[in-house]
Formats: structure tokens, sequence, C-alpha cells
């Protein structure tokens, strides 16, 4: 019985040790990094305002986005503490923000329909962002990267295809949202001309072309849209192509800082690193050979 009694004892002391260490990290994490902290404070106060706001109004969905945006806030933490991975402030910052402009701005608030320039805006960032972490991964990856002597283009090329990597995944998960479920995540564009074989009346794989349209009429009824519907083919390829420009600014940022040519500040602070790594370590060690 005093066995039972003391192993309670324990367990809750335990409990208690956990808590306050949790508490002293959450107190020292604050004020390391102010900023940080309150723009992730602002933005959760943010999301958990707007899913109350759509519960009373009883759309489920946009509820479900809520969750599911405050679920990603906590993906950087999540990969700090279980793969030991250093997500700098900055990087983790900018990451929140664009899950906030995404979601909650974008989806939510239809900023995407709203703003043409927001979706094309956050297409750049994530080929930007991508890059870096692209980068990222030849550090991370290479476990004796302090031997490894990589040129700096060849280093800038394969963050350069990840990032465009990325982006074709994404692309993949629109078209299988867009299929199976019904949904416009390739958004549409009005279009006046159009080329296109099948109305060819040869059948010789000649395209024919119609000019200035108008209007199209779909089961007897005028859309009203003022052109022809295009159902996603112009969004795809705008999103790649905003995206290219986005990995190619990094990669070039990034090559001409290993060279010498530019300071690197502000790349470094989107780069992120293994935990055991020194402070000492420098992203040019990747990118040093010649």
């Amino acid at each position: 019985m005093m066995n039972g009694c003391r192993n309670r004892e324990e367990k809750r002391e335990r409990r208690r040790k956990t808590r306050q260490e949790k508490r002293e990290k959450t107190i020292q994490e604050v004020k390391s990094a102010p900023v940080l902290s309150a723009v992730y404070f602002f933005l959760r106060v943010a999301v958990i305002a707007v899913m109350c706001l759509q519960i009373l109004n009883g759309d489920y969905y946009n509820v479900a986005m809520c969750a599911l945006t405050l679920i990603l806030f906590t993906i950087p933490s999540i990969i700090e503490r279980r793969l030991k991975i250093d997500v700098p402030n900055v990087l983790e910052g900018i990451v929140l923000v664009f899950i906030f402009a995404a979601e909650i701005l974008g989806e939510i608030n239809s900023f995407y329909l709203k703003y043409t320039f927001w979706d094309t805006a956050l297409h750049t960032t994530t080929g930007f962002l991508s890059a870096a972490v692209g980068y990222s991964l030849v550090d991370i990856l290479n476990k004796n990267s302090k031997n490894i002597n990589l040129s700096p283009f060849y280093v800038a090329f394969f963050a350069f295809c990840f990032s465009m990597t990325v982006a074709v995944m994404w692309e993949f998960i629109e078209f299988f949202m867009d299929y199976f479920f019904l949904t416009d995540m390739q958004k549409d564009t009005i279009l006046h001309t159009i080329s296109t074989v099948e109305l060819d009346p040869t059948k010789s794989n000649r395209a024919v072309v119609i000019r200035n349209i108008t209007d199209v009429t779909v089961n007897g009824m005028p859309l009203g849209l003022g052109g022809y519907l295009d159902i996603g083919l112009y969004d795809t390829m705008k999103d790649m192509g905003v995206t290219f420009i986005g990995s190619l600014v990094f990669s070039i940022f990034w090559a001409l800082y290993t060279l010498g040519k530019i300071k690197g500040w502000f790349i470094l602070k989107l780069i992120p690193k293994r935990m055991e790594e020194e402070k000492k370590d420098d992203p040019e060690k990747l990118g040093d050979g010649k």
C-alpha cells in the first residue's frame, strides 16, 4: 500500500517537473525571440477568432480550414523537436505568415478572387523558400558535410530543382482535389481566343482557331462570363512560372554569396541547419569548391 502511494507521488512529482520545464522553456523562447513570439500569438488569436465566426455562421468547411491552419502553425516547432533541426526565426516567421495568408486570407476571405496578385505572390514566395530548404537538405542529409567540397553552382542547381519539384507536387495535389472532390484549386481563366484540334473536321491534327469569343453556352444556358472558360491550365502554368522565378532568384543570390560577390546575411536567416552543428559552421562549406 505504501509503495503504491509512493509511486503515485513520484508520478505527480514528475508531471509537475515536466510542466515546470515546459513553462520555463516557453518563457525562455519568448525572451529569446520576442518578435516571432508576438507574430505567433497574434496569428493564433486571429485564426481562433475567425474559427469562432465560422462556427456562428455554420460554415464547418471553413472551421476545418482554421483547424488545419492551427496544426500547420506547429510544424516548425515539431521539426525542431523531433528532427533536431534549427529553423531560423526569420524563416519560421515567414512560414507562419505565409500559412495565414494562404489559408485564412486566401481561402476563407477570398483574397485569391479579390486580388489577382495574391496567388502569384504566394507562389513566388514558395519558390524562394523552397529553394532555401533545398539548399539546407544538402547540408542536413550529408552527415560528413565538413569534408565535402561542392561547386556553388551545383548546390544552387539542386536547390532550384528541389523547389520546382515541390511546385510540381503541389500542382498534382491541386488536380487531385479538383478531379476527385470537385474543388477549384486550379483556378479558371477567361479566354477570348482558343485553338484546338478537336474541332478539325478533317481529323488531320490541325488546330482550329476561334477568336473574339464573347460567351459560352453550356446545356443551352449562357454562362455570361464574357469569354471561354479555361479550367486551370493557365493558372497552373502561371504558378509554375512564378515559382521558377522565385527559385531562380534564391539560387542566384546563394551562388553569388558563396562566391563572395554579395553579403548573405538575409539568406543565412532562411536556411535550416542541424542543431548539433557548431555555430562556426558556415553554409559556404558546401559551396567552396572550384
